[in-house]
C-alpha cells in the first residue's frame, strides 16, 4: 500500500517513544511505502482536488538520521491507499480546517483514518458525556456558581479546560475549597471559557490507564500512568510513570462496550483513559503509548494497528 501520514514535522519525532513512528516502522516492515506531510501542506484549489506537498520517506533504522527522503512532490490525496491522520493535539482551528480538507478528499475517493468527521464529532473530553454509565459525576459549564455548587456537593473535585492536553491546566480542589475562586477565574475567564469539573477519583494513585482500541478491539495491555511525587496528574508529559499491565475487568468492560460503537463511526484507533472503573477521556486525534506497551510486554501494538489498517483499506475498496 501507499500510505500517507499527516503528522507533525518529522524532525520533531522522538522515535524511541513516538507511536506514529512505530506505525511507520511496522508498515515498512510489511512492504508498504510511506509518505508524510504536515496539515499546513494540504492544498485545495478551486476546480481541483485536495492535494498535499508530501515527502516520500524510507526508514533507515538509525536513531538520529532515522529516515531518508525523495524530493518534495505534490500529490492528490486520493492517490494514496490510506491516509493516517496523526496530528497531535490541540484540536485548534487549524486542526478543524484540516479535517474539512480531508473530508473533501474522502469525497474524491481517499480513505482517511480516523475519519475526519469522526474526529470533529468526538472532542476528547466532552465525548465521555455520551456514556454516563461509565463516568464519574461530571459537569460541563461556563457558570462559576454551578462550579461552586458542584464542589459543595462533591467536596473533592478536578477542574480542567476542554482543550487541554498532557495534563495541562488541571487543578484539584479539596474539601476546604482553597483557591477555588481563583482557579475558576483562571479557567473560566469570566464566563468566556467552558470548563469540565469532575469528582476526584482516589484510584488515580493506581494510575490513569490508557486503553487502546484498534478496529473496536482492545489491545490486551494498557499503560497505567502513575502520578509521582505528590502530583495529582498521571500524564507522562506531567512526570507520570508508565507501567504496562494486562487490562483488568473494569477496563475491558468499558472497552468492549465502546469499541464497536466507536469503530462503526470511523474511529479505527481510540485511546480510552480509565481511572479505577471510571472513563475520563476518549482520545481520537493521535492516541499514543504504542512503544511503551510494546517495550514492556512484547506485544506488537503497531503490528495490530497495521493489520487493522490493511483490513479497513481492503474492505473499502470497490
Amino acid at each position: 500500500m501507499q500510505l500517507l501520514f499527516v503528522a507533525d514535522p518529522l524532525e520533531t519525532f522522538k522515535t524511541y517513544k513516538d507511536s506514529t513512528f512505530a506505525m511507520m516502522r511496522a508498515a515498512q516492515q510489511r512492504g508498504h511505502q510511506i509518505a508524510a506531510c504536515e496539515p499546513s501542506q494540504l492544498v485545495w484549489r478551486s476546480g481541483g482536488v485536495v492535494q498535499a506537498a508530501v515527502r516520500r520517506i524510507v526508514l533507515t533504522g538509525a536513531s538520529d538520521a532515522w529516515f531518508t527522503e525523495a524530493a518534495l512532490e505534490t500529490v492528490a490525496l486520493s492517490q494514496f491507499d490510506a491516509i493516517v491522520m496523526r496530528k497531535d493535539p490541540p484540536f485548534d482551528s487549524e486542526f478543524f480546517y484540516a479535517t474539512h480538507l480531508l473530508e473533501q478528499a474522502e469525497r474524491e475517493g481517499a480513505r482517511v483514518f480516523n475519519r475526519p468527521r469522526a474526529l470533529r464529532d468526538h472532542p476528547e473530553k466532552l465525548a465521555i458525556m455520551e456514556f454516563p454509565q461509565f463516568i464519574a459525576p461530571t459537569l460541563v459549564t461556563r457558570d462559576p456558581q454551578a462550579v461552586r455548587d458542584f464542589h459543595a456537593a462533591h467536596r473533592d473535585i478536578i477542574l480542567k479546560p476542554l482543550d487541554g492536553m498532557g495534563g495541562a491546566g488541571i487543578f484539584r480542589v479539596r474539601d476546604d475549597g482553597l483557591n477555588l475562586g481563583a482557579i475558576i477565574e483562571t479557567l473560566n475567564q469570566d464566563g468566556r471559557q467552558t470548563i469540565m469539573v469532575q469528582k476526584f477519583l482516589p484510584a488515580i494513585t493506581e494510575g490513569d490507564k490508557r486503553v487502546l482500541l484498534i478496529a473496536g478491539q482492545p489491545v490486551p495491555y494498557c499503560l497505567a500512568r502513575i502520578p509521582q511525587g505528590g502530583e495529582v496528574r498521571g500524564n507522562l508529559a506531567a512526570g507520570g510513570k508508565g507501567v504496562a499491565q494486562a487490562i483488568g475487568p473494569a477496563e475491558r468492560s468499558i472497552a468492549e462496550a465502546l469499541g464497536p460503537v466507536l469503530a462503526q463511526r470511523g474511529l479505527l484507533l481510540v485511546g480510552l483513559d480509565v481511572i479505577g472503573d471510571r472513563l475520563t477521556e476518549i482520545n481520537v486525534t493521535s492516541p499514543t503509548c504504542f512503544q511503551e506497551i510494546a517495550d514492556q510486554t512484547g506485544f506488537d501494538v503497531a503490528g495490530m494497528f497495521v493489520t487493522a489498517l490493511e483490513a479497513a483499506v481492503a474492505a473499502a475498496r470497490p
